[in-house]
């Protein structure tokens, strides 16, 4: 019993909170690489190089394991191909969109992925909406709220409530670009709604994938390898300066690393991992948790402020967005009685509902 609720309850939790963690730390490193000079083209290839690689060792065992598996037909290939051309994109839109922002930003709008997958999921007739129905009214009137607060958060910087805890922050040694004019944070902050936009398309595939072939690893190992190999060429024609694609042995490094194993390799599977036990409403809980861990982490290793328009909009984004959990579950549970089955909730795919 004891280790039952260890592996469904304590392991998920713990995991979802690293996995906070290393995908904040992950734009940290990003950013402060990208402030002693490495290019963000160079900085995505060498991650899907990496974390390729580092896949690639434990892959023979799991291919024995999996011979039960359905043929990797071309559909499917064409399929995890397009998960590839789909990550890559959006990290060219993401890490293009933090070089003009903050982490802490980055984060906050992190949370317009559920509204936006509702969305999309209504526009590939994925979800039902009732009118008349609380859950649809709370799931509609949550992505409304979730777009309102990714709008303040963009166009309103407001004034500054935590000042750089240090005396010399690093984007004020070597900074591309200036923070500190309104139009680059509008900039920067389209570029990552773009970004998540294209995030719910990329799970949406990926989920057709998964039922079609349920082996995580091969699955983003096969992701991770098409991302390679369409980064590595694109990144080449955007950044064609040979001189780029040499990594210092410093921040840089660091970051390069850190990034494939820990954030393209690692979380793609830990999440793949926690959809199974959890459920995605489970795994969308911590997004709100990486804007504090955000603000915390830029304002001491980057000497970022936090302003008060980010505040203010992470808090409205936040309501929205539990708003659309609280309907999404509210939906399953009432889904679920009525048509007189036993909840998933009382099973380890959605313990959510559970209460």
């Amino acid at each position: 019993m004891a280790s039952n609720y260890f592996y469904k309850d304590v392991l998920p939790l713990t995991a979802m909170v690293a996995m906070e963690f290393t995908n904040v730390g992950v734009s940290v490193l990003f950013k402060a690489a990208t402030q002693k000079g490495l290019s963000f083209y160079v900085f995505i290839a060498y991650s899907y190089v990496v974390s390729t690689l580092v896949l690639l060792l434990p892959l023979p065992f799991f291919f024995k394991r999996s011979r039960g598996l359905p043929p990797l037909n071309v559909s499917l290939i064409f399929r995890i191909f397009l998960l590839g051309v789909l990550g890559v994109v959006a990290q060219l839109f993401g890490y293009k969109g933090l070089e003009y922002t903050t982490p802490t930003l980055a984060s906050a709008l992190a949370n317009l992925i559920p509204a936006f997958t509702f969305i999309l999921a209504i526009f590939f007739r994925m979800e039902n909406i009732i009118i008349r129905r609380k859950s649809s009214q709370a799931k509609i009137l949550g992505s409304t709220v979730s777009i309102l607060g990714a709008l303040v958060v963009v166009l309103y910087k407001g004034p500054m409530i935590i000042s750089s805890p240090t005396t010399k922050p690093l984007h004020t040694i070597v900074s591309p670009i200036n923070l500190t004019t309104q139009s680059n944070w509008i900039i920067g902050g389209s570029l990552l709604v773009i970004e998540f936009l294209i995030i719910p398309i990329w799970y949406i595939v990926q989920t057709n994938v998964i039922k079609q072939y349920p082996s995580e690893i091969i699955v983003v190992f096969l992701y991770n390898l098409c991302g390679a190999l369409v980064s590595v060429p694109v990144c080449l024609l955007l950044e064609p300066n040979l001189s780029a694609w040499k990594i210092n042995p410093d921040i840089e490094l660091i970051s390069v690393i850190y990034s494939g194993i820990f954030c393209t390799g690692l979380s793609s599977l830990v999440h793949t991992w926690g959809l199974h036990v959890k459920g995605p409403l489970y795994i969308s809980m911590f997004k709100p948790l990486s804007i504090a861990i955000a603000a915390c982490m830029s304002a001491i290793f980057l000497g970022d402020a936090l302003y008060f328009g980010t505040v203010v909009g992470a808090v409205v984004i936040s309501i929205g967005f539990y708003a659309v959990l609280w309907g999404k579950s509210k939906e399953e549970l009432n889904d679920d009685f009525d048509t007189n089955k036993v909840p998933d909730s009382y099973n380890a795919k959605t313990p959510l509902l559970k209460g």
